[in-house]
C-alpha cells in the first residue's frame, strides 16, 4: 500500500483543501504503517496522527520550541528548572543554546577533579594514617609530605583517571596538599584552590562544570602537629580532627536529622548508621546503655579492652587516646604544650573544645535549656539538672560510708574529703590543714584575724 492515503476533499494529514475540490493528495509523510490502519476505516472518521509538517499550523510555538532543541540532550533537572520558572520561552532557548552533552555525577566528578591535578602541582593523597600518607594513586605510604611529593612525580596523567575512575561516586574525594600551589601550564602562582579553578578556565579554557559538588578538599600537611585548616584558619591536635572539621567547609549532603554536613554521600550514611539508630546498647561489662552500636564498641575498645591504638611518633610506646599520647609527647620528648587561646579575653585552653565551649558559654551566652518552673536558662543540661535541685530538693548522692546524701555531686566529693583525710586547705601562718575551705576561712579569723587584712 502506498505510504500516501488518497482522501476526498481534504488531506487527513495537514487538512489542506485541494483548489478544485476533488481528491487531495497528501503532500506530508504518514507515521509508519499508518496508512494500512486507516484503510480499514471509512475516510470521515478517523484522523491521522499529527506529523512534523502539521504541527506548524496545529502548534506553532511547540514546533518552534522543538526545532531549538534538535539534536539536543534534555536532563530532568532541566525539565524541573523549566516547570519552576513557569510560561517563559527564555528558559528553553537557554536549554537549546547549551553546548555541555549530558554527563553522569560520576564523570562530572572525575572531570572536575582531574583538570585541578593535572594542570596543578598539588599533592594528593587518601586520609592520613598512623603509618604516614598514603598516595591517592598507587597507596604506597610515606612518613612526610615531602616524600610523597617527590614520589608523585613519577606518576602519568594516565595515573590520574585510573585512581580517579577506581572510586565510587558516593564516596570520591581527594585530599590534597596546596603548599606553594602553582598552575603549572603557565607555572604562575594561585593563591588557593578557588583562583586556581577561576585560572585555569579563564586562561586556559579547561572546562569545569559548576553543577557538581567540590570533590577536592585542600589541606597543607606539616612536617610536624599543627594541622590548621585552609578555609578558616583554625588550628587542630590531629590531623583526623582537621579531616572531620573540613564536612563543616564542604557541606555537599547534610542530615536530615541533625543537620550535619559531610563532603560525600558515603560518610553521611555512615554518620546516620552509627548516630541516628533508634535502640539501647548496653554493655555487658557495666551495664552503661549507648544509643548506637558504634558508640558501645568504642566504649568497650577503649574502658574495657584498653586498646592503645594510638602510637608516639618518637618513640614504640602506645597509648589508648589522643590526649594521653600528647601528654607524653610534651613530657618525654619535650613537644610544646598546645595552647588555643581566646581572641576576646585571652584566656588559654589545652583543648580547643574547651576553648570553643569558653566562647559559646562566656562571650556568645548561649543558654538553650530552659527550666520548665522558672524563667531561668542553662547553657548545657548538666546545669539545668544541677539548677533543678532548688526545685525539687532531691538528695540522690549518698555517702557510700556514713550514708549521707546530697542534693550535688560536687557536693558529696567535697564530703568524701573527710573521710579520706584529705587536708588541701593549709593555713599560711600556722600550716594546720583543713578538709574544707570554710574551715579554714573560719580558723583565721579566730586565730590570725590580722593575716587576713
Amino acid at each position: 500500500m502506498e505510504s500516501n492515503v488518497k482522501i476526498y476533499g481534504k488531506c487527513r494529514c495537514c487538512l489542506t483543501e485541494g483548489s478544485d475540490g476533488s481528491d487531495v493528495e497528501a503532500e506530508c509523510r504518514l507515521a509508519s504503517d499508518e496508512a494500512r490502519l486507516l484503510a480499514r476505516f471509512p475516510p470521515a472518521n478517523v484522523r491521522t496522527l499529527p506529523t512534523r509538517n502539521t504541527l506548524y499550523e496545529l502548534c506553532p510555538k511547540y514546533v518552534i520550541h522543538l526545532d531549538m532543541l534538535q539534536g539536543k540532550k534534555v536532563l530532568a533537572k532541566d525539565i524541573q528548572s523549566l516547570l519552576n520558572k513557569g510560561d517563559s520561552d527564555e528558559p528553553l532557548r537557554t536549554l537549546a543554546n547549551r553546548k555541555a552533552d549530558y554527563i553522569t555525577d560520576k564523570n562530572g566528578h572525575i572531570n572536575n577533579a582531574a583538570v585541578i591535578l593535572e594542570n596543578s602541582n598539588v599533592t594528593a593523597f587518601k586520609g592520613k594514617s598512623r603509618s604516614g600518607l598514603p598516595c591517592f594513586y598507587c597507596k604506597e605510604i610515606f612518613d612526610n609530605i615531602t616524600s610523597l611529593r617527590n614520589h608523585q612525580k613519577t606518576h602519568s596523567k594516565a595515573d590520574i583517571k585510573t585512581a580517579l575512575k577506581s572510586h565510587k561516586t558516593e564516596s570520591l574525594v581527594v585530599n590534597v596538599d596546596i603548599a606553594d600551589l602553582k598552575c603549572t601550564v603557565c607555572d604562575t602562582n594561585q593563591k588557593n584552590l578557588k583562583d586556581l579553578k577561576v585560572h585555569l578556565i579563564a586562561a586556559h579554557a579547561k572546562k569545569i562544570y559548576a553543577d557538581f559538588e567540590e570533590r577536592i578538599v585542600p589541606f597543607v600537611v606539616p612536617e610536624g602537629n599543627n594541622f590548621i585548616c585552609q578555609m578558616c584558619g583554625f588550628k587542630y591536635e590531629s590531623f583526623g580532627s582537621l579531616e572531620r572539621h573540613m564536612n563543616m567547609h564542604f557541606r555537599n549532603y547534610i542530615c536530615d536529622s541533625c543537620g550535619t554536613g559531610f563532603v560525600t554521600y558515603s560518610r553521611l550514611r555512615m554518620h546516620a548508621k552509627t548516630m541516628h539508630v533508634d535502640g539501647s546498647f548496653k554493655c555487658e561489662l557495666c551495664q552503661k546503655i549507648y544509643p548506637s552500636h558504634q558508640k558501645l564498641k568504642s566504649h568497650v575498645d577503649t574502658v574495657h579492652k584498653c586498646l592503645k591504638r594510638f602510637k608516639c611518633t618518637k618513640c614504640p610506646e602506645r597509648f589508648t587516646d589522643y590526649f594521653k599520647r600528647h601528654q607524653h609527647l610534651v613530657e618525654t620528648h619535650g613537644v610544646p604544650e598546645l595552647e588555643y587561646k581566646c581572641n576576646v579575653c585571652d584566656k588559654v585552653y589545652a583543648r580547643r573544645y574547651m576553648l570553643s565551649r569558653h566562647m559559646k558559654r562566656d562571650h556568645l551566652e548561649e543558654r538553650y535549656f530552659q527550666c520548665d518552673i522558672c524563667f531561668h536558662k542553662c547553657f548545657a543540661r548538666r546545669d539545668l539538672e544541677s539548677h533543678m535541685v532548688k526545685h525539687n530538693g532531691a538528695r540522690i548522692f549518698e555517702c557510700s560510708v556514713c550514708k549521707k546524701a546530697y542534693a550535688r555531686k560536687k557536693t558529696l566529693t567535697e564530703h568524701m574529703r573527710i573521710h579520706n583525710n584529705d587536708r588541701r586547705f593549709a593555713c599560711a601562718v600556722c600550716g594546720l590543714a583543713f578538709v574544707q575551705n570554710c574551715s579554714l576561712k573560719g580558723h583565721m579569723k579566730t586565730h590570725h584575724p590580722e593575716a587576713m587584712h
